[in-house]
């Protein structure tokens, strides 16, 4: 049996964008609710977000939804991580949340709505924890909170199942998302013996794809392959144009002194662009700081 990988734009839309009763197990795992308060029912809804004004640019998401107590819910899968990446998912929490009130509706008829996104990269470098929750808090007093809109964000790269056994299924749609890929040669019987779970490693065998759908899947590793590809040029780049601008400033100068002098700035520079770089693709601070010789406040300054 041949597998593709779920976290694909093609194979995660198919499983958890065609399959209602797989995205109300995922989502009563992943999220942070009550057992009384799970998902019963859902309704999809497009995944545009449209605002009101025509001036403004919408954003597709991945998969969007509501349930029957008008809840709700966004689904975004993330290959790599920028800061940009956290505003554009608040962004779309606060289009959701207030897009029946620009439509005329009653305030008192807003919904609450969670975003779930998961980032198959390391985004809070700082944190051991893989898994953040984000919500309203009063400052003094944390038992006192807003919860109509929360944003989660699941680091798949810090997930370990020996690290995390509070919630089963969060762990066993956890491991499908990081064990299951194209070199997946043998499924362990535990993700097997989940119905739900089952169900969607039978949505991502390569024989259930078109030749089209397997070009789109092809066609989208490609463009992550070219964007991690990007940075890594900029990180190298940050570094030979570091070190030249330093030769210049020491050669001008004219002498040992200058030169040692103009060494040491481009020396800085170059630290400072590569440290730039790093902190792009959320590379913890503690290893930017031995690859450059930055201190971690200088890094924070950055």
């Amino acid at each position: 049996m041949k597998y593709l990988d779920p976290k694909s734009d093609v194979t995660f839309k198919k499983v958890f964008g065609e399959h209602k009763d797989l995205l109300i197990s995922f989502l009563n795992a992943m999220l942070p609710l009550r057992e009384e308060n799970y998902i019963v029912t859902l309704e999809y809804l497009s995944p545009e977000l449209v605002p009101i004004n025509p001036d403004k640019k919408d954003t597709i998401v991945d998969v969007r939804c509501k349930d029957k107590d008008g809840r709700q819910f966004i689904v975004e899968m993330q290959m790599y991580w920028t800061n940009a990446f956290k505003k554009r998912a608040l962004l779309n929490t606060c289009k959701a949340y207030s897009m029946p009130a620009e439509k005329g509706e009653k305030y008192t008829e807003l919904k609450p709505v969670y975003t779930l996104s998961l980032v198959n990269d390391i985004a809070f470098p700082e944190l051991d924890e893989f898994y953040h929750c984000y919500k309203l808090t009063h400052t003094q007093n944390t038992t006192y909170t807003i919860d109509d809109i929360m944003m989660i964000f699941v680091e798949l790269p810090k997930f370990s199942p020996k690290s995390y056994n509070e919630k089963k299924m969060q762990v066993l749609w956890l491991r499908y998302l990081t064990e299951i890929n194209e070199r997946t040669q043998h499924v362990d019987e535990e993700l097997i013996g989940d119905a739900n779970v089952c169900k969607a490693l039978s949505l991502v065998e390569e024989s259930a794809y078109t030749d089209d759908e397997l070009y789109a899947i092809d066609h989208y590793w490609d463009a992550v392959s070219r964007e991690r590809t990007v940075l890594a040029e900029k990180y190298e780049r940050g570094h030979a144009e570091g070190l030249e601008e330093g030769i210049e400033i020491g050669v001008a100068k004219g002498h040992a002194e200058g030169l040692e002098e103009g060494l040491a700035k481009g020396e800085k520079k170059r630290s400072a662009e590569i440290a730039k770089t790093m902190l792009s693709m959320n590379i913890p601070l503690e290893t930017i700081s031995k690859a450059t010789g930055l201190s971690k406040d200088e890094l924070l300054n950055i």
